[in-house]
């Protein structure tokens, strides 16, 4: 596919999308806990890193069991995080600088403090309120065993017993209970909040568990899972599940895709749907449903030549039939940070800086997480620290070594996160005295910080955007290279990309000077250093 220069594409279709774990983003009011009005003080720096839209995770009336994916209220800011007053003043804000906003939607499940839960567990079984959940009579003589064998994402069975002896899901924490998407209120309901937040103006939505709203019919036993939820088949896939990426929930989004049309300003949804191919992902972009599902298969990719260049194919394959563009993603708040990911140290960022120029190159929309722009390793939270219900529930380490409160400046906790001086205010996750080394203000006054590469090179992706085609071509550079080039339209030039994964330097004099760089080119002999990047234009 390709498109010119004066054609006029959706802005969601090559964005930059910056995300917002609002937890630890920025705090304005000095309780340790990142909020809107910390968002509306950063929105300058937010415009400084030339993103073109923001994806806040949720900020609703929660009881913050797991950190707002757990909604009391879809139509309400939680006080921890302000008013609708703040909400409207920080989307406005973000406007007048040209940033998009892009709020999370969790349909899945909600929290067990929402008021249909708690109907649901006073109606008593058979009644219409408890429809709109997954209940279900245990097995057993007494029925005091689960109904089936489903294992919570976080660990530990995925059923709870209510105080009459029924059973409700929770493929997540007991405290949020899966909704019956069977149920015809629970679709009404959710066309209702989505034209709630589109009213109040916003650009488009995340949908959380994308693939998981509907469940197989008769709601079977997972083959390969013991009574205990231990493995007994390694060789079964994990997405291989009667629970996700079930055929009913393409119809749900046909359904909002009618009403996001119905809106000017190509409002959008993006979905967090963790399938096993490409050509499932693929599924969820067919033109009648949603925009954009996030590209985990990037995330997950090895820093190698290979399998980054299976990968880039795989991904365009999966989406060319249904005309779609993938997108890139290298982490986000559920996944170790991408330094670490790579190796973590010097060797780490290297790689993580040129998968990221990698991933500015490609056609789609990129997606940059918080404290990417500025290197941030993982953080090893230590255990009476951590607070994601994946660890309490003895399901893993769980994801706050990735949510710790970003560093904004000075040189002790809580590094400006907070108003206030140093020590005054203890932040939700403890940040380390390492962190100097990483804040804004350090690395805004080095010219070859982290933070100065992302700006320079989404800015030069943004001047360059409109003047490339939508296809690339592969090219050959040998074994641990991986290397394409996009034509240009309208006689302007292509862009060509060439990373490096080997363990020798590269030549690329043949293309002349490059435009942007990962890492410095050797001093000998101008090279691409291993674990490098560069673009070029030719």
């Amino acid at each position: 596919m390709t498109y010119s220069s004066d054609s006029v594409a959706p802005w969601w279709r090559d964005a930059v999308c910056y995300q917002i774990y609002v937890r630890s983003f920025a705090d304005g009011n000095g309780d340790g806990i990142g909020d809107l009005a910390g968002i509306t003080s950063r929105l300058d720096y937010l415009e400084s890193l030339n993103v073109d839209a923001l994806w806040l995770t949720p900020f609703y009336r929660s009881p913050q069991a797991d950190h707002g994916y757990d909604v009391s209220d879809y139509r309400d800011v939680d006080p921890l995080f302000g008013t609708l007053a703040d909400f409207d003043e920080m989307l406005a804000g973000a406007h007048e600088r040209g940033l998009k906003v892009i709020v999370d939607l969790v349909p899945n499940h909600t929290a067990a403090a929402h008021p249909w839960f708690e109907e649901a567990v006073a109606a008593g079984p058979g009644s219409p309120e408890r429809g709109r959940y997954i209940f279900r009579d245990g097995r057993g003589p007494d029925g005091s065993l689960p109904p089936n064998n489903w294992q919570s994402v976080f660990g530990g069975p995925a059923w709870s017993q209510v105080p009459d002896g029924q059973w409700y899901l929770h493929l997540f924490d007991a405290s949020q209970p899966d909704l019956n998407w069977d149920d015809a209120e629970v679709g009404d309901e959710f066309e209702s909040i989505l034209r709630f937040w589109l009213d109040r103006g916003v650009d488009g939505f995340r949908v959380d568990v994308a693939h998981g709203l509907f469940k197989a019919s008769g709601l079977p036993d997972v083959e390969g899972i013991g009574p205990g939820g231990e493995t007994l088949d390694a060789t079964m896939s994990q997405w291989d599940r009667p629970y996700w990426d079930q055929p009913g929930v393409h119809d749900v989004y046909r359904r909002w895709r009618k009403v996001l049309d119905s809106y000017p300003g190509d409002r959008m949804m993006i979905g967090e749907a963790w399938v096993g191919s490409a050509e499932s992902m693929a599924r969820y972009v067919r033109p009648d449903e949603m925009h954009q599902v996030f590209n985990f298969h990037w995330l997950s990719t090895p820093f190698s030549a290979p399998a980054l260049r299976r990968v880039i194919d795989e991904s365009y394959a999966a989406v060319a039939p249904v005309g779609a563009t993938p997108t890139w993603v290298l982490s986000n708040h559920d996944v170790v940070r991408t330094v670490t990911h790579y190796g973590g140290g010097d060797l780490g960022l290297s790689r993580a800086k040129a998968s990221m120029l990698t991933m500015l190159a490609l056609p789609g929309s990129a997606y940059v997480y918080q404290g990417e722009e500025l290197g941030l390793p993982q953080v090893d939270v230590a255990p009476e620290d951590r607070q994601d219900p994946t660890w309490l529930r003895g399901g893993g380490v769980g994801r706050d070594g990735c949510r710790v409160p970003l560093p904004w400046s000075g040189s002790e906790p809580p590094f400006g996160f907070s108003p206030g001086a140093p020590g005054e205010v203890r932040t939700w996750l403890p940040q380390p005295a390492w962190f100097r080394d990483y804040t804004v203000d350090h690395e805004t006054g080095d010219p070859y910080s982290t933070l100065a590469f992302l700006r320079y090179a989404v800015a030069r992706r943004r001047s360059l955007v409109g003047e490339l085609s939508q296809t690339i071509t592969m090219l050959e550079r040998g074994d641990d290279v991986v290397a394409f080039r996009r034509d240009g339209v309208d006689g302007a030039p292509g862009l060509v990309c060439v990373v490096n994964c080997g363990t020798t330097d590269h030549a690329v004099d043949d293309l002349g000077e490059p435009v942007v760089l990962s890492a410095a080119l050797s001093e000998h002999g101008g090279q691409l250093l291993p674990n490098s990047a560069a673009w070029f234009l030719a």
